[in-house]
């Protein structure tokens, strides 16, 4: 699991003085990155380098989040496919899970617009982080 702490920005903040819900796809985009590196370590975007796309995501806000305090966004992996993975996050302000969301990630040649397999190191890195939904909150919100 990965872990990234964000304090949030006055300009993240709406008019009813919560956190907006535009903001939480970026901090979870940026708490990919570590994922991204096990595919791309420089993450060089570069002809033939990146080899990876998004083709889902999904949030529940289970809470309102504020100014007041940082958030903790926790990060894992769900599942691992033939030739995509899904990633799970978690927005924790105050110690109460406030939001958690889904990424569906392909591996992916642009250049023959296709997917490919997850194979070797990538796939063992990434199974050193699987951490099954029926292990996280996932299954213990309702």
């Amino acid at each position: 699991m990965f872990t990234l702490t964000v304090t949030p920005r006055f300009g993240d903040i709406d008019g009813l003085g919560h956190i907006n819900n535009t903001v939480l796809p970026g901090w979870f985009e940026t708490a990919r990155n570590p994922i991204f590196r096990i595919f791309t370590p420089d993450l060089d975007l570069g002809e033939d380098k990146w080899k990876l796309i998004m083709v889902r995501m999904e949030f529940d806000f289970l809470g309102e989040m504020f100014f007041d305090g940082d958030v903790e966004i926790k990060t894992y992996i769900l599942k691992i496919g033939n030739t995509s993975f899904t990633i799970g996050h978690e927005a924790w302000q105050h110690n109460k899970l406030k939001v958690r969301g889904k990424a569906v990630i392909v591996h992916y040649d642009f250049k023959e617009e296709m997917s490919i397999p997850i194979q070797g190191e990538c796939r063992k890195r990434l199974e050193s982080h699987l951490v099954p939904e029926n292990n996280t909150t996932w299954d213990s919100i309702k």
